[in-house]
């Protein structure tokens, strides 16, 4: 370990599991690993940013219904690259990120994000064959975009804020 594992329980249990102690030893573990966290992202944001700006206006003869089908497909694939990469980078130094506010606020915006895109899908997306293709998206879809590229955004941010914080 970089520090001496101090904290909650379970996070000095975390720091000390195998895989723990591979991401801190191994030379090339870590940065691949961050690597696939970064790809993960890059494909999941990327998806969003695409399908909000169809709700914010941008390729209205594209349907909103191909759109949501063909990103969600990718988002959830991100998903499956997203999770295990960020549990393995916060399993190795678990008792440091727990406390850094960067962390802390990126999981905070990262269930916001997941809220919004909850409420949109049961929501107003509901509605969607009345304003599928050709029609302005109705100000509840067009708020759900622009926060969701607000919230992204800024778990990106806080994302690259760890290192500083």
């Amino acid at each position: 370990m970089t520090h001496p594992a101090a904290g909650a329980a379970w996070l000095v249990w975390l720091e000390g599991t195998a895989a723990a102690t591979a991401m801190r030893q191994w030379l090339w573990l870590y940065p691949i690993v961050e690597i696939v966290h970064i790809l993960g992202f890059v494909v999941l944001v990327g998806a969003a940013v695409l399908f909000d700006l169809r709700l914010l206006g941008l390729g209205r003869h594209l349907p909103v219904t191909d759109l949501a089908g063909y990103h969600l497909r990718w988002a959830r694939v991100a998903l499956l690259l997203i999770v295990p990469s960020g549990l393995l980078m916060f399993s190795a130094h678990a008792t440091e990120m727990a406390e850094n506010p960067a962390f802390q606020m990126k999981l905070a915006l990262i269930v916001v994000a997941g809220l919004n895109a909850a409420i949109f899908h049961r929501g107003v997306f509901r509605s969607v064959g009345s304003w599928d293709r050709d029609i302005v998206a109705p100000g509840g879809a067009r708020l759900a975009a622009l926060l969701s590229l607000v919230l992204w955004t800024g778990v990106i941010s806080c994302g690259r804020l760890l290192a500083y914080l």
